[in-house]
Parts: structure tokens; C-alpha cells; sequence
């Protein structure tokens, strides 16, 4: 008989965002037709930018013609975007060869694939409040976790320390939930610690984008050290809306070295025999949003979503509850009033106002007390969640 991965007995029973739509899905079940105020959504509501609809339609045109036609790319990504990406690290003052880009089918994939890298006995750090999927891929993996709390007192942002050694150490910034961003002095401890202590750095960029304030990283890259001890997993889907259809990529450069093994030639025996790439099509619109067109598109967008960080920040502001994030990254991280939990003002908003959002206790024990906002909503949405939230706890 065969025998399962026993590891899956150790994960939670229910998945964050399971219990949230679950959750939802009863109060409709007995309001029907009400309208919920989605403040909790990860998910982006603009869609794709002119120039991106544009070069997908051409590619769609290539894919009709024996000359231009495309089939199978190269499982690490197509030459042009990998170029393009290393390009657009290189204007920033990053010195990246173009093989050392990787494009993948999405930041959520990679952090999960990545694992294949490293020794299944090793451990993982990771930061929490953090996306709960870093924890699941370890348990999966059958990898220990080492569990590292922040809070209000160092602005979810804490320094390393002897607890927190580990073989991988998970650093997301702009951080999800918190929104909070390490400085470069933060980053270069990380930096320094990993590379005292033999670990690999796996930074989430997810929402690098986002970033306004020049002090501000927005690669670990630029971090002296970093391409020693890092890997950097970054994605299409907030920058440019690619949330449906799937397009990210993954920086391994050739100094990280374990072993004598480098860990850029093992990504590509990795994906060369794992995956078939990504398809010419989505590469094509994603190496439209390195564009100048492109650029200036996607920075319009993310200002839209920004003015609705505005709008709850300052709403928030008003209330005089304390916050993080709503600047350089796309959530607000508030403290949640009166003493309450993070399940307990979840259901609040939702029976009272009809607002959702993301309890923080789904994101680790050290969430719990504090709610996340997304900024991702529609306009009109946002602007009447933050009315209602300054009505019911003003």
C-alpha cells in the first residue's frame, strides 16, 4: 500500500481564506441580497493596461502565422523578458547578468517549488505576522519552522537574533499583511546575519512596486552582501494586474553558493526538468510592462490603488486607531478597537456593516488583535467602507 505524505496531518485544519468566504457565504446565506464591502480582498479589481492587451493580442497574432509561431519556450524564460527584467534591475544601479532571471508562473508557485533547493531536514524561518503559505509549504515539505513574532513595539519589522537561526530565513517586503517595509540599515542585518550564519535569504518582492520613498529597497539586491545569501521572488500579478494570468519571476544569482553547489545552476537542472516554461503569450504582455507605455500605465493604476489606501487611512486617522502600511505597499495593519480579537472585529464589521476584511490572527499568533485592509477594492467600495467604519466606531 502506498504510504501519503504524513506531513499534511500537521497543517491547520482550514485554510485562512476558507474560513473567510465560509464565513461570508452564511451571513448571504441569511441577508440575501446585501451588498458586502470587500476591504479584505487580495485579489486586484483594475485590469490589465492598454499596452499589455495590446502585446497579448500580437502574440495571440503570432501564434497564427508559421513564421512567427512559438511552441515550447525555454524552461527558464523566453531570452527577450528575461533581458527586459535584468535591464529594468540594471537602470535601478543592480548589476544582473540575464541569467540569473528565472520566469515563473507566479511569486505563489515559486515559494512553494523553491523548497526543491534545499535539504527537507533544514528549517525555516519565518516572520510573522506572514502569508500563510510560507508556514504550509515547510509543513508540507516535512521542513521545521521556527516561528519569529514582531509586533507594534518594533513596527513588525524585528531585527535578527540567536532566535532566529535558521537554514532559510523568509523576509517579505512590503510586507503581507502588515504593509511595513524594511529600511536598508534592517535589511543589511538580515544580510549580514544570513551570511554569518550560512542561510539563504528567500525575499518576497511581491509588491516592490509599491515602494514611493527612495531610502527604501525595493530589491534585496541592492543590499551589499545580498548575492551571497539571497533569493529574490517577485510577481506580476500587483504590479501589473497579471493575477489571472499568472506571470512572475525569481532572481538566483551565481554567487550563492552552498557546498560548492551553486544554486542558479541547480534552479535551471530544476526547471528544465520539472516544468515546460511559460507560455510565449504571457511573456510577450509581461515584457510589455517594462515598456515606457507600460511603465507609465501600471504607475496610474497604482496610484488608484493608493488614493484607496488613502481614503482608509484616513478614515483611520480620524478614528485615532493605530496602523501601519497604506503608504508603500497596498494593506493597512490596524489594531483592532476596544480590546477586541481579530475574529471577533471580523464578524463586527461583516453583521454590522457589511464590511470584510482579514483578521490578522490568520496570518500567525502574533496577529491576533490586529485586522487587515486591502486597498485592491473598487472606488466606490472603499469610499463607503471607510464611511461606515468612522459611523460605527467613531
Amino acid at each position: 500500500m502506498i504510504t501519503p505524505n504524513m506531513h499534511y496531518c500537521d497543517l491547520k485544519d482550514s485554510y485562512l481564506f476558507f474560513n473567510i468566504a465560509k464565513k461570508t457565504k452564511a451571513y448571504l446565506e441569511e441577508h440575501p441580497g446585501t451588498h458586502l464591502y470587500r476591504m479584505g480582498i487580495g485579489d486586484v479589481s483594475l485590469p490589465l493596461c492598454d499596452a499589455v492587451i495590446k502585446a497579448l493580442h500580437e502574440a495571440v497574432d503570432d501564434q497564427a502565422s508559421p513564421e512567427r509561431f512559438h511552441g515550447y519556450m525555454p524552461e527558464p524564460g523566453a531570452p527577450f523578458l528575461r533581458t527586459t527584467i535584468a535591464e529594468y534591475y540594471r537602470k535601478r544601479g543592480i548589476d544582473l547578468a540575464d541569467d540569473e532571471v528565472f520566469v515563473s508562473s507566479g511569486a505563489s508557485d515559486e515559494l512553494g517549488d523553491i523548497l526543491d533547493l534545499f535539504d527537507r531536514g533544514g528549517s525555516s524561518l519565518v516572520i510573522e505576522p506572514a502569508y500563510p503559505a510560507y508556514v504550509d509549504a515547510n509543513v508540507m515539505a516535512g521542513r521545521k519552522v521556527v516561528h519569529l513574532a514582531s509586533g507594534k513595539e518594533n513596527g513588525f519589522l524585528p531585527d535578527p537574533s540567536d532566535d532566529a537561526k535558521a537554514d532559510l530565513l523568509y523576509i517579505c517586503s512590503p510586507n503581507n499583511p502588515t504593509g511595513a517595509v524594511f529600511n536598508r540599515e534592517q535589511l543589511k542585518r538580515w544580510v549580514d546575519f544570513a551570511n554569518e550564519n550560512g542561510s539563504v535569504i528567500l525575499f518576497d518582492a511581491a509588491y516592490e512596486a509599491f515602494i514611493e520613498e527612495d531610502h527604501l529597497p525595493r530589491s534585496i539586491m541592492e543590499i551589499e552582501g545580498a548575492k551571497k545569501c539571497a533569493i529574490e521572488i517577485c510577481s506580476f500579478s500587483k504590479t501589473a494586474g497579471f493575477t489571472g494570468t499568472r506571470l512572475g519571476y525569481t532572481i538566483i544569482p551565481k554567487d550563492l553558493v552552498r557546498n560548492g553547489m551553486c544554486f542558479n545552476d541547480m534552479w535551471v537542472r530544476n526547471r528544465t526538468t520539472k516544468t515546460n516554461g511559460v507560455s510565449y503569450i504571457i511573456q510577450k504582455g509581461g515584457a510589455a510592462v517594462f515598456t515606457e507605455e507600460g511603465q507609465k500605465q501600471i504607475r496610474a493604476n497604482i496610484r488608484f490603488y493608493k488614493e484607496n489606501a488613502k481614503i482608509l487611512t484616513d478614515a483611520l486617522d480620524s478614528l485615532g486607531i493605530w496602523y501601519t502600511g497604506g503608504k508603500n505597499a497596498p494593506y493597512i495593519w490596524m489594531k483592532c478597537p476596544n480590546g477586541m480579537g481579530s475574529w471577533e472585529f471580523f464578524d463586527y464589521l461583516l453583521h454590522e456593516i457589511q464590511v470584510v476584511g482579514t483578521p490578522g490572527e490568520g496570518f500567525g499568533a502574533c496577529g491576533e488583535g490586529f485586522f487587515r485592509f486591502s486597498t485592491f477594492g473598487n472606488r466606490e467600495d472603499t469610499i463607503e467602507a471607510a464611511k461606515r467604519l468612522k459611523k460605527l466606531l467613531g
